[in-house]
C-alpha cells in the first residue's frame, strides 16, 4: 500500500442509521434536515476511511497476506476502527482478513451478550477471551487506586497469548490522535519524556507487530460517527475504576487550547511527525560531541535570529 488513495473507498450511504439519529418534522423541512444528515454523515464515513487508509500507507500497517486482529473492547473507537477496516478492506488492492478479538475481563455487570450479537450480525468472525483480571487487579491494587495500569499490562499479555493462538500477523488497537497527544502531554509534563504512541510498533514480548489505524482519526469524528452507526457501546467504567486526574488535566488543556487557539492542537500533532534531533537535547540520538566546523553549510543549522513572522502560521487567539 504506497498511497492512502489506494484502499479509499467510494461513500455508501448511511441513511437508515442517520434517519434513525434525527428527529425530523413532517414536510418539506423535515426532508431537507434528512437530507443534510445523511449528506454529513456520508462526509465523515468517507474523511474516516480516508484517514485510516493514510495511516495505513504512511505506516505500511497492513500488508498482503495480513491476518489482522482488532481489539474489540465494546467502545465507540475499537467498534469504530472495525466498521472502517471492513469498509476498506472491500476496495483494497490487497487481501487482508480480520479477526476480532474481545477480552471478558469477568467485570461485575459485564454484559457479555452484547458483544457475540453484533459480531454475529456483521458476519465477522470471532473470539471472546474469558478471562479473569478483574479479580486479580482487585487484589493487588489498594481501594480507591486507579486500576487502569495493571489492567492494561495484564489485558495486553492476554491479547498477545490469542494472537499467536489465533495466527495474528498484527494486533489493531483503537487508540486515535487524541490519544496520541494526551500520551505526548503526560509523558512531557509528568514523566520528563519525549515520548508518545507510535502508530506501529513491536509488541513487549518482541512477537507481534501493533498498529493503531485510527492514529490520525480526531475523537470528535469518531464519537459522531458511534452515534450515525447506534453502535452498542460497552461503558469501561464497570469496575468503578476511573481515569487518572493528570489524563483528564490533559485533555481539558487540548479541548481549551482548540477553542481559544484553532489550529494549536492539530499543529502539535503535526510536529511528532517532523523532529529534529539536532535541536533537541538527547545525546543518544544525535552526537553532539562529534560536532566541528567544516565550512559547508547543514542542512538544518541553527538560526540564532529566527523571525517571529516565520511562525505566523500558528494560531493566533480569538
Amino acid at each position: 500500500m504506497n498511497h492512502p488513495r489506494d484502499i479509499s473507498v467510494s461513500g455508501e450511504s448511511i441513511g437508515a442509521a442517520a434517519a434513525l439519529s434525527l428527529q425530523v418534522g413532517p414536510g418539506v423541512d423535515g426532508a431537507v434536515r434528512a437530507q443534510k444528515q445523511v449528506y454529513e454523515s456520508n462526509k465523515l464515513a468517507k474523511r474516516l476511511r480516508r484517514l485510516v487508509g493514510a495511516a495505513i500507507a504512511d505506516f505500511s500497517m497492513i500488508e498482503a497476506g495480513d491476518r489482522v486482529m482488532v481489539c474489540l473492547s465494546g467502545g465507540k473507537d475499537s467498534y469504530a476502527m472495525l466498521d472502517v477496516l471492513m469498509r476498506l478492506r472491500e476496495k483494497a488492492p490487497v487481501d487482508f482478513e480480520l479477526f476480532a478479538v474481545n477480552l471478558d475481563q469477568r467485570h461485575p455487570g459485564y454484559p457479555e451478550h452484547i458483544l457475540p450479537a453484533y459480531l454475529d450480525g456483521l458476519g465477522v468472525p470471532y473470539r471472546i477471551e474469558v478471562q479473569d483480571t478483574y479479580s486479580t487487579v482487585k487484589r493487588l491494587i489498594p481501594e480507591g487506586k486507579t486500576m487502569c495500569s495493571l489492567c492494561s499490562r495484564l489485558r495486553r499479555g492476554v491479547l498477545y497469548r490469542v494472537a499467536r493462538e489465533i495466527g495474528a500477523t498484527k494486533i489493531a488497537l483503537g487508540h486515535h490522535r487524541d490519544d496520541i497527544l494526551e500520551t505526548f502531554f503526560l509523558n512531557l509534563f509528568f514523566g520528563a519524556k519525549l515520548k508518545a504512541m507510535p502508530p506501529k510498533l513491536v509488541s513487549d514480548d518482541g512477537a507481534h507487530v501493533v498498529i493503531r489505524p485510527l492514529a490520525y482519526a480526531k475523537e470528535e469524528d469518531l464519537i459522531a460517527y458511534a452515534e450515525v452507526k447506534q453502535f452498542p457501546i460497552i461503558p469501561c467504567d464497570l469496575c468503578g475504576s476511573q481515569a487518572t486526574l493528570q489524563r483528564k488535566q490533559i485533555k481539558g488543556m487540548l479541548r481549551d487550547w482548540e477553542k481559544k487557539y484553532p489550529g494549536r492542537v492539530e499543529s502539535t500533532f503535526n510536529a511528532l511527525a517532523d523532529v529534529r534531533p539536532s535541536h533537541l537535547m538527547d545525546r543518544k540520538l544525535f552526537d553532539f560531541a562529534g560536532l566541528a566546523a567544516t565550512g559547508q553549510i547543514p542542512l538544518d543549522g541553527d538560526k540564532a535570529f529566527d523571525r517571529e513572522d516565520e511562525f505566523s502560521l500558528v494560531a493566533k487567539p480569538k
